[in-house]
């Protein structure tokens, strides 16, 4: 018998004010309540537009369980399909990416789709004239998602008609995408090659929650970024530092580092850490890029983008982004106790191969599946979701600077770095949107 399908009460009930119950995590039938409401009724990540450059490209990506197709159109707008023949059900295209010309075409029965998603034609089309079937949803083609934002080259969509629209969910959190378009002397960005990607073999909710955590990293990453930092402190001074170095040493800031740094929440599970600076403020500058940004913008507007240096910023419940860097990473939870996690870096258009080269070497080394950083998460994630099995203590902790009544002080406030206040605003908007269409 269900425990929770069909009973938001007892949705509600997993979540406290500042705990929540260790079924969040390891019960299956709460993840496929998550991708059937909170996955579906929010804004999810699905592409970016520079993916997409000609008529008839197209990307295919799941989301919610749903498997979707992004193609742009003749008149370069975009619109996304379900991937899913209105005939049998099959996956029209397998592929990740490619271009489909100007139809798609089922490889199960040679249906054909024009690339809005309307029926074209039919084999043996005869065989079905006189029947109701012109009266029915397989008629009208491919289902298209009615949902759909591309906000400055991102694009997002929703596949249920229910919840805000993409302004007020995301709400002021969208600065983040501006700075990072806006480092660009160009205002743009393009994708630079396919992404990192790997299995975690974890909840995704654990990644999401651990991307504004600040009280691990110098626990966690005493491994990598401190043996880097002690190998560092043994050069002779005046010795310039490699990016490498400074990309990993602040890893192992200290408490007061992190906690001075920042947390800004926005609402709806959105957030960022490093409002004040971040682990990305004291990177060495790029010949000629700062003057290239001065002439774009002016010198008040280019130093106001450049000092804008914010570490994570949370776009729950699939995105998140570092625009002083110039990366995103993507979550596409596919089990109770697996995730894919995807790492894409970005090219500032109209920047040199130097800016490029930082942004990739930073993706390797932190992010990609055999990153220092990023496997010492990974490996925290493991022991979580291994340790959750054990009884005796169903809830967990989200008490850091827990203040009575913080729920309706407003959806965006700035609390010191080391707040638990991101997750737990997290999982009032998951109870929020898993409750939506119960």
């Amino acid at each position: 018998m269900s425990k929770y399908r069909g009973y938001p009460g007892a949705i509600r009930a997993l979540v406290r004010s500042a705990q929540v119950h260790r079924d969040l995590y390891i019960d299956p039938e709460i993840f496929a309540l998550e991708q059937e409401h909170l996955f579906a009724n929010t804004w999810n990540y699905a592409g970016h537009d520079s993916q997409l450059p000609k008529a008839g490209d197209y990307i295919t990506v799941d989301i919610a369980g749903q498997p979707l197709i992004v193609i742009r159109q003749k008149d370069s707008s975009i619109r996304v399909l379900k991937n899913r023949c209105a005939h049998k059900g099959a996956r029209v295209v397998s592929s990740c990416c490619g271009n489909t010309g100007q139809l798609f075409r089922c490889p199960y029965h040679a249906w054909t789709f024009r690339t809005d998603g309307s029926l074209l034609s039919i084999p043996l089309k005869s065989g079905i004239e006189g029947t109701s079937f012109y009266e029915t949803e397989s008629a009208k083609g491919l289902p298209v998602v009615k949902n759909v934002m591309n906000y400055r080259g991102f694009i997002f969509v929703k596949l249920n008609d229910v919840g805000e629209s993409f302004e007020d969910y995301f709400g002021e959190s969208l600065s983040s995408i501006d700075n990072m378009v806006e480092r660009s002397p160009e205002g743009a960005l393009e994708v630079a090659g396919k992404p990192l990607r790997f299995i975690n073999e974890a909840n995704w909710k654990m990644y999401v929650e651990n991307l504004n955590d600040t009280t691990h990293p110098m626990i966690t990453h005493e491994t990598s970024a401190g043996t880097a930092k002690a190998m560092w402190e043994e050069m002779p001074p005046g010795t310039p530092k490699p990016m490498p170095v400074q990309e990993l040493v602040p890893f192992v800031s200290d408490y007061k580092f992190f906690e001075e740094s920042g947390l800004r929440v926005f609402g709806n599970g959105h957030s960022v850490d490093g409002v004040n600076y971040s682990i990305h403020s004291d990177y060495s500058s790029i010949p000629g890029y700062e003057a290239d940004m001065v002439a774009k913008y002016g010198a008040e507007r280019a130093r106001e983008i450049l000092t804008m240096a914010r570490h994570n910023t949370v776009y729950y419940p699939n995105l998140t982004i570092k625009g002083a860097i110039q990366t995103i990473r993507v979550c596409r939870p596919i089990a109770v106790n697996k995730t894919i996690l995807e790492s894409w870096a970005f090219r500032l258009k109209g920047t040199d191969d130097e800016m490029l080269h930082r942004t990739t070497m930073y993706n390797r080394f932190i992010n990609g599946p055999f990153a220092m950083v990023g496997q010492e998460d990974a490996h925290n994630y493991r022991n979580i979701q291994k340790g959750l099995q054990a009884t005796g203590n169903d809830w967990i902790s989200l008490d850091r600077n827990y203040i009575p009544g913080e729920e309706a002080r407003g959806r965006d406030q700035t609390v010191l770095g080391t707040s638990d206040l991101d997750c737990r605003e997290q999982y009032r908007a998951w109870v929020k949107y898993m409750t939506m269409t119960m």
